[in-house]
């Protein structure tokens, strides 16, 4: 049986090169695993005796693979015997083909050498970008005098005064709070420091009709004088801050005098050793932890005049005491959110606060025990939950804003048999709404930049440093599902309807003042404007006066007429009005108007009439 032709050829010797013709390499790049394989299968054949490695000197190619691998499996060597009659029946181009197939699946290892070659390119170009910088920069310094002694002085130096600069700007400008590091402090306008505060916007739509003396709050505060602020500071609404900001942070003749380690400041008038804040951090508790309303009003009158010791007057003279202090005390308060006051007292409370020493004092003595029970047996309430919490009957954290700002001798103080539940807080309710609009001042926690425009407002006090909005708070940290949100805001009924009140109010109060102070703004430009239209007229009188006292005789012969210059006056009087509310709308520039002006004069403008339209433009 006759063999096909390549088979034969498979089995034959190899054969030996001609005589003059180059001799065949190992090179790894010239032959493929299978012709090695295949070589080292022929017993006494040249390829048997290579070794696996390449020559010395001769590296790995892009694709290269050592002649023999590392010994295999059986199984793998068997495979691969059994392959090679397969591999030697196929032409050398399609043995090539086939091997460069299986290189092209080995995608890990090209990807390792291409990014390892792509770095060292994108390494060696910086180098030279780097090196082409430096020298342009330092190619001056460098080629006077080849770098000499006083060069590399000279480049030390710069090097470091770069760095002490460095340094100096961190320490001056850490992170971004530098303005000038800011590319919109340069692109964009300066934001209005009292929008959107609580992600609002500035406009609103207003619920209640108040009148303009309710909106109006300018208080003319004389500190040199008898007036007294009296701050009415309820728990967990930010009155501590507040508290600090009214004794460190406003711009006085004589600040307060505030010592390390104390907590009370010394707040005196200026040239008298009376104090003008009546708060904690300036006379402290003297009324009691966390006066209310209702003691406030009772308390100051008799601490203020030297009397701490007396009793304190009866209810009948408290229409009196209401019409006197409103002649010199000033009462203000802070106002917020009921639900994240609530929570607020809550987690205080968890930490052992119990306010022991307020004195709730109404129409002269302190309630009883069985008028207002404690909701705890023990020193304090603290480690309770916030379900215990909540359920307590006699808990005062419920409404407390509405108690604290009403005239609880209205309904009986703390005695609840004296007329019926829905009538109480009724009148509650109104008497708190009541007292705090007749309030010089109340601001709201979650609206801390404008709560301190109104202050300086009302009071023409100026803070140093501003008003920071906290939006992180002890509070906000707590989480509550919806049911437990609405019981309380079901147990804070009153204060929600309060609160709702009080931020319509201030809102309106806030609109109320920037629309007059820019009124005012226009005001005084117009006035200005008059001022400088009075001059101008002035100055033409001036001048046609003299004239006329020049060349009397001249000015007859010329108007015989007497009305007519008269009625010239006015022309030009009016000619110079319109050339001012022109230049005024269409802000023309100064050669403009010296030209209308001298063209509509005929050529007698003065001197002072240019000198004015030079000072208009320069004031505009």
């Amino acid at each position: 049986m006759a063999l096909p032709a390549c088979a034969v050829r498979a089995f034959e010797p190899p054969r030996q090169p001609e005589r003059g013709a180059p001799a065949r390499t190992t090179c790894p790049r010239r032959h493929s695993r299978v012709e090695a394989e295949l070589a080292a299968s022929r017993p006494g054949s040249v390829a048997a005796s290579v070794r696996a490695d390449p020559p010395r000197g001769v590296s790995h190619g892009f694709h290269s693979r050592p002649l023999l691998d590392k010994p295999r499996k059986a199984s793998s060597s068997l495979a691969g015997a059994a392959c090679a009659p397969l591999f030697a029946l196929l032409s050398r181009g399609r043995r090539r083909r086939m091997h460069v197939l299986r290189r092209r699946w080995d995608l890990g290892s090209l990807c390792r050498v291409l990014l390892t070659r792509g770095l060292a390119a994108l390494g060696h170009s910086l180098k030279h970008v780097l090196g082409a910088i430096f020298s342009k920069i330092f190619g001056p310094l460098a080629s006077v005098g080849n770098m000499d002694e006083k060069s590399n002085k000279l480049l030390l130096a710069l090097v470091m005064l770069f760095l002490f600069a460095v340094i100096v700007l961190q320490y001056v400008c850490p992170g971004t709070e530098c303005q000038l590091l800011r590319l919109q402090a340069f692109s964009s306008p300066v934001r209005d420091p009292y929008r959107s505060e609580d992600e609002s916007s500035a406009r609103f739509v207003p619920r209640y009709n108040f009148t303009r003396g309710d909106l109006l709050r300018k208080v003319d505060f004389d500190i040199k004088g008898d007036d007294l602020i009296v701050f009415l500071h309820i728990q967990k609404t930010g009155g501590t801050t507040f508290g600090r900001h009214l004794v460190r942070n406003i711009q006085l003749e004589q600040p307060c005098e505030c010592r390390v380690g104390q907590k009370k400041c010394t707040c005196h008038r200026p040239g008298k050793r009376e104090t003008w804040l009546f708060s904690r951090f300036s006379t402290g508790w003297s009324c009691g932890l966390h006066a209310d309303w209702t003691e406030l009003t009772s308390c100051v009158p008799s601490v203020v005049d030297g009397k701490r010791d007396a009793r304190l007057r009866p209810s009948r003279w408290r229409i009196f005491q209401i019409l006197d202090a409103a002649r010199n005390f000033h009462y203000i308060t802070i106002l917020r959110d009921p639900v994240s006051r609530y929570l607020s007292e809550w987690r205080h409370v968890q930490r052992g606060a119990t306010w022991k020493a307020s004195l709730h004092v109404c129409d002269g003595r302190p309630p009883t025990s069985e008028e207002l029970p404690s909701c705890y047996t023990g020193d304090d309430w603290s480690g309770c939950p916030l379900k215990e919490f909540m359920d307590c009957p006699y808990n005062l954290a419920n409404n407390r804003q509405v108690r604290m700002l009403s005239d609880l001798t209205l309904v009986g103080c703390y005695n609840l048999s004296v007329m019926p539940e829905k009538q109480r807080n009724k009148v509650l309710l109104e008497s708190a709404k009541s007292n705090l609009k007749h309030m010089a001042f109340f601001g709201l926690t979650e609206f801390q930049r404008k709560t301190q425009y109104l202050f300086e407002k009302t009071f023409n006090m100026n803070f140093i440093s501003p008003f920071t909005q906290y939006n992180t708070t002890r509070a906000s940290s707590v989480e509550i599902n919806e049911e437990i949100q609405k019981r309380i805001e079901g147990l804070n009924f009153l204060d929600m309807e309060l609160y709702s009140y009080a931020k319509d109010l201030f809102l309106q109060r806030y609109q109320f003042m920037r629309q007059k102070e820019h009124q005012e703004a226009r005001r005084k430009r117009q006035e200005q404007r008059k001022f400088l239209k009075g001059r101008l007229l002035q100055t033409h009188f001036q001048s046609q006066g003299q004239g006329q006292s020049q060349n009397p005789n001249q000015n007859q012969s010329q108007n015989p007429n007497p009305n007519a210059n008269q009625n010239l006056t006015q022309n030009l009087t009016q000619n110079l009005m319109q050339n001012l509310t022109q230049s005024s709308r269409q802000k023309e520039n100064q050669e403009s108007l010296k030209q209308n002006s001298g063209k509509e004069q005929n050529g007698n403008t003065s001197n002072g009439t240019n000198d004015y339209i030079g000072s208009v433009e320069k004031w505009r």
